[in-house]
């Protein structure tokens, strides 16, 4: 197989393009590096398609040397023929080739190996031979054991042969896969108290057809002991199919003895092997789709657009121990810990009326960011009392992760006198002041904004966030005299030695241009490349120092400048319509450099250090309560889109639970995936479609 050629051929793109990602990943360049300033070499492939072209490189890589290993394997036992070759070459998957294997790899104890050491092998094809003349007790004469005895060892041989022949078995599971079903049904003895499950208990689904959250949860609810799940499909006609295969003279005297052999090879060898590998699969699939999913939403969530230069109240709500507040300076800095006791069993309210307004007053506060676990929406009542009159609004603001993070070793670092609800206060806050700097602090698994995460393979889904963290983290950049070292360690090259010495030496003083970052302990050349673009200073020596700019491009952004009689010290209006009105084709050909290049450099030169954050929506911010009574069908409201799952997505609409717009509620056209129409963070208008008291559950459309 011509890997280059295959995987241009799967992905949709020019096989020199594959060699030019190949090349730079053994070059120790980082996706993000290769994305942002290798464009001219991949034709602007985005960290997706490079991650794509990586992982698919090492699949096939890996599927070429198992196919070597495999022909050697058999080629050593000199069994290997031209036609099993090629078609062992042939294969597009690891399970074919394992498929080819099987017959020919060193077999455990069975009862087909048993049998071959009572000499019974030469039975065994006579048996497949289908001999017309002569009959069975004859055939199985002469074996030194009863005639019985010696064909029933000699069908388990058969058996084997059956089950190990791959056509068969990619042709057995093709078609369960394609007309079997996937059954549940609830254990007779299982209790589901909150009837997580109830939907499953008589459940049944084609397999082909079935959705990636149904394989999650009924593998949740498989091995919480609630259901017992199977696959059903047509038995006989599977037999059927491997009667016409397998048997070759229907009026031989072997026929029945060789059905029964079929059916054993079925029961005992076959079905329950292909039944696991199509259970493994659906698995598989479901905890991709389920993965990137979670990717989805949390990439839209580190995207968050930052509420900046305000002071914001960080409120993490409770009951028995109070409420938590902290006074955060528009830079993140605390100002003031306290806490109230609004709530049961204290219900101080006035007390914490007042200590909160004076918080207010004295620190001049606009926002307050209310965490959204226990306790929230009694909170949200006490804030939204509590504040009126007073010109602050306030945010309900996820706090999933907050614990964990307040509990953290970073956490301690950071604020040792304190308690762990305080510093969560003081996470809460500062989520709403720069969402980005904050997450990044927690494990992406503890963010919560997938679904069945615990369901997935954890490996890949930790893999899989922290690609997309690292790819967030160095979209936006970060200012290196203000970066913690927990966003350092997703900037492109960075080491926790480079990261280290960089929080050393900004200690003593602020760097003033990228130069110096060149010069620190174990900031190699390599490392340097990978990693400067991504490193802001926003009052250096050099304006380009705060831009998206590589210095390998300072250079040429010089003689973009002087070919269009600019100065980058004299930014005014003419300076920004000069560049606009640029050709980045008169300019590649001028300067002799590529056209994605100079696009990049004329887009920082316009807007030096943007943060791709500043061009989303606004948060929303509240003023006031909604509760469910307020409600009526029909009625417009406007939400922020906390999670979206495989059948829809939860809304934030002000109520103690999320509103749920379910899938077929989320556009007039069919919607095969809800992340096409709607993404977490999302600031939308909806209206209510139905209501139900008892369950405090409000379903929404945006139809």
């Amino acid at each position: 197989m011509n890997i280059i050629k295959e995987l241009a051929n799967r992905l949709n793109v020019k096989e020199k393009q594959i060699e030019a990602v190949l090349k730079l990943l053994s070059e120790d360049c980082t996706i993000p590096f290769i994305a942002r300033y290798r464009k001219e070499a991949t034709g602007a492939l985005d960290e997706e398609q490079i991650s794509i072209i990586d992982e698919q490189y090492k699949y096939l890589c890996n599927l070429e040397k198992r196919k070597e290993d495999v022909i050697r394997l058999i080629k050593e036992k000199d069994l290997l023929t031209d036609e099993l070759e090629k078609s062992i070459l042939a294969c597009e998957k690891l399970i074919e080739v394992e498929d080819l294997y099987r017959p020919f790899k060193e077999k455990k104890k069975t009862k087909a190996t048993e049998a071959i050491k009572m000499g019974l092998e030469p039975l065994a094809k006579k048996i497949m031979s289908f001999p017309i003349n002569g009959d069975l007790n004859s055939l199985a004469s002469g074996y030194n054991m009863e005639i019985e005895v010696a064909i029933t060892n000699a069908s388990y041989i058969i058996s084997e042969w059956i089950s190990d022949n791959a056509y068969y078995r990619k042709w057995t599971r093709n078609f369960i896969f394609n007309t079997g079903f996937i059954t549940s049904k609830k254990k007779k003895s299982a209790e589901d108290e909150k009837k997580i499950f109830e939907m499953y208990y008589e459940f049944q689904d084609r397999i082909k057809y079935l959705k990636h959250y149904r394989t999650l949860a009924l593998n949740r609810g498989e091995k919480e002991g609630i259901l017992s799940v199977s696959l059903d499909y047509d038995n006989d006609k599977i037999f059927e199919n491997y009667v016409e295969k397998v048997i070759k003279n229907k009026n031989s005297f072997v026929v029945e003895t060789v059905e029964l052999a079929i059916k054993d090879a079925l029961k005992r060898l076959i079905l329950p092997s292909i039944e696991r590998e199509i259970r493994t699969m659906l698995t598989d699939k479901a905890s991709e789709e389920a993965i990137i999913t979670f990717k989805d939403n949390l990439e839209k969530l580190l995207m968050t657009k930052p509420i900046k230069n305000k002071t914001v109240i960080g409120f993490d709500p409770a009951f028995r121990t109070g409420c938590k507040l902290a006074v955060l300076n528009p830079f993140g800095e605390v100002l003031e810990i306290a806490t109230i006791y609004p709530h049961e069993p204290h219900n101080k309210k006035e007390e914490a009326t007042k200590i909160l307004r004076d918080l207010i007053t004295k620190y001049q506060v606009d926002i307050i960011a209310i965490g959204n676990g226990t306790a929230s929406r009694e909170s949200e009542f006490f804030v939204s009392n509590a504040i009126e009159g007073l010109n602050v609004k306030y945010n309900i603001v996820s706090e999933a992760g907050a614990s964990v993070y307040s509990a953290s070793k970073l956490a301690i670092s950071e604020f040792p006198d304190l308690t762990v609800e305080k510093r969560s206060a003081i996470s809460i806050g500062r989520r709403i002041q720069d969402p980005l700097s904050e997450l990044v602090k927690i494990d992406p698994k503890s963010i919560g904004v997938g679904e069945y995460q615990h369901d997935v393979n954890q490996s890949n889904l930790s893999d899989a966030l922290d690609f997309t963290v690292s790819k967030i983290v160095n979209e936006v950049g970060v200012n290196i005299n203000t970066a913690s070292s927990s966003i350092l360690k997703y900037i492109s090259g960075l080491n926790k030695k480079c990261i280290d010495n960089l929080l050393k030496f900004k200690k003593e003083h602020n760097f003033k241009n990228r130069e110096e970052i060149k010069k620190i302990a174990g900031i190699s050349d390599k490392i340097y490349e990978q990693c400067i673009g991504f490193l802001r200073i926003n009052d250096g020596d050099n304006p380009l120092d705060k831009t998206k700019i590589h210095p390998e491009s300072y250079e040429l952004t010089e003689k973009i400048l002087k070919s269009l009689n600019l100065d980058i010290n004299n930014k005014n209006e003419d300076f920004i319509k000069t560049i606009e009105k640029a050709s980045k084709e008169e300019l590649s050909r001028e300067l002799n450099s590529d056209p994605y290049t100079i696009e990049d450099i004329l887009k920082e030169l316009i807007t030096p250090g943007l943060d791709p954050r500043d061009f989303l929506e606004d948060v929303l911010l509240k003023s006031n309560v909604l509760t469910i009574d307020d409600l009526t069908i029909g009625m417009e409201l406007t939400g922020t889109v906390r999670n979206v799952v495989s059948f829809g997505a939860f809304v934030d609409i002000g109520l103690h639970n999320d509103g749920l717009i379910h899938i077929s509620k989320l556009s007039k056209e069919f919607v095969k995936n809800p992340l096409d129409v709607i993404h977490v963070g999302d600031i939308i208008t909806c209206h209510v479609e139905s209501i139900d008291k008892e369950k405090e559950k409000v379903n929404l459309s945006l139809i």
